[in-house]
């Protein structure tokens, strides 16, 4: 766990609400939207996929996920050019799987109440391998803090 400082970075993204147990089935779709978007249109990634989370209400989270971009780009649809935000961030690495992620929230939690940190409600995760390419117990997710 560390903190660090990110530059802002442009992406396409798609946002919208689920309830936290339908996540696994409607990302994979989303993501295949915006990547055919990004093909149709010449758009080349510029950093792993991310969803941003605006609440942590189960029942209804409000969620958006893309993938960075190297310059601003019009969206088309549902894809939507955004923003993952720059400034200071507590970031924190999972190694496994994502049922046991709950874990390493709940220590960069942890580590940010003992430096007296004031974070956003948002948070977003980086994943850096997929579920399609390696097992789970080799995922590997970036989890950010924002910062105020």
């Amino acid at each position: 766990m560390r903190i660090i400082e990110c530059a802002e970075r442009d992406a396409l993204s798609v946002r919208y609400r689920t309830p936290a147990a339908k996540l696994p089935e409607t990302m994979g779709p989303v993501y295949g939207e915006i990547a055919a978007f990004m093909g149709k249109n010449g758009v080349p990634f510029a950093g792993p996929p991310f969803a941003m989370y605006y609440n942590m209400d189960m029942d209804d989270l409000d969620v958006e996920v893309g993938f960075p971009v190297a310059a601003p780009v019009a969206g088309g649809g549902r894809v939507r050019p955004g923003k993952l935000p720059g400034g200071r961030h507590a970031t924190a690495s999972h190694k496994g799987s994502y049922e046991t992620i709950a874990k390493t929230y709940d220590a960069l939690t942890a580590f940010c109440k003992e430096r007296g940190l004031e974070l956003e409600e948002r948070m977003y995760e980086e994943y850096m391998n997929s579920p399609e390419e390696v097992p789970p117990e080799e995922l590997e997710t970036v989890i950010h803090f924002l910062v105020k």
